[in-house]
């Protein structure tokens, strides 16, 4: 490479990377790095902030706090494990099924839901779900139900609504995974007699483990810190972890406490994904491999 050549990629090498870099600190480092000593701050008895483990503590002495949390985990890992049920038959029909073509189509739809956005999705679902909403209707129409069934305001609408806006980012890992599947290795089992249920088992579902952990772990993190799904289509019971982090930011203004319950959602989401890829036995360095 000649020095004119060298010069020419470094310039643009500085011209790619200085954007995103001041990006990431003065949006990313910086605020984050507020909200830590933030949430080491506490007001004393003279009324001055002070440093102090008060928020942090606060977390584990309140029954509702970490109640809270535990309730927003256990949903978290249960829309994550149907978000693999449900995308896992459609990841392996978009990607050993059908037709390039196809599959081009079908991924298309499925994206839609992206492009609309999560508050306008929300949305939909009342609108499907509300007490006369398209669902409670179309029954009713059809004499399947004499009165409205409660359906929105619920943990089941709470769930539906996280599935639908979380399936997509389980089904494109697990397809990436699969489409590097060698068919050869399924067509060889059938020849040894292997049933389908043995070629599911310690074929395909190995094979794609990469794909599934990251699938996982998006979809887990993406759930435990969604806002609108819970506060929107949850009832009165539902309540969220992250509702509980904006109830301290913007109604009780308690920023301290607020900046600490951010942290304690990262930190603690984080160590059951730690646990996760160790009974599973993934190493984080090969996931999406």
């Amino acid at each position: 490479m000649s020095d004119k050549s060298k010069n020419n990629f470094n310039l643009t090498f500085y011209l790619l990377i200085v954007p995103v870099l001041t990006w990431l600190i003065f949006m990313i480092v910086i605020p984050h790095a507020e909200m830590l000593i933030s949430s080491f701050q506490a007001e004393d008895d003279m009324g001055e902030m002070v440093f102090s483990f008060a928020n942090y503590i606060e977390f584990f002495t309140q029954k509702i706090y970490w109640l809270t949390f535990v309730k927003t985990a256990t949903y978290s890992v249960a829309v994550t494990l149907l978000a693999f049920i449900v995308a896992f038959p459609i990841a392996f029909y978009l990607s050993k099924v059908t037709s390039k073509k196809n599959a081009g189509l079908l991924m298309l739809l499925l994206l839609i839901p992206l492009w609309v956005g999560e508050l306008v999705t929300v949305y939909g679902w009342v609108v499907l779900l509300g007490d006369h909403g398209v669902v409670n209707h179309f029954l009713m129409w059809a004499g399947l139900i004499n009165k409205p069934l409660n359906m929105l305001y619920t943990n089941f609408s709470m769930v539906l609504g996280l599935l639908y806006m979380s399936m997509l980012f389980m089904v494109i890992p697990v397809m990436s995974t699969l489409q590097s599947l060698d068919d050869s290795l399924i067509e060889a089992a059938c020849d040894l007699g292997a049933s389908k249920w043995d070629i599911f088992i310690k074929i395909i579902i190995p094979y794609s483990m990469p794909g599934i952990t990251s699938g996982a772990i998006i979809v887990f993190m993406l759930v435990i810190g969604d806002y609108l799904a819970p506060n929107l289509l949850g009832g009165k019971s539902s309540l969220w972890f992250t509702e509980q982090i904006y109830n301290n930011f913007l109604q009780t203004f308690n920023w301290n406490e607020g900046a600490a319950f951010g942290f304690l959602l990262l930190m603690l989401s984080s160590t059951i994904i730690w646990f996760a890829l160790k009974l599973s036995g993934q190493k984080l360095e090969k996931v999406g491999s």
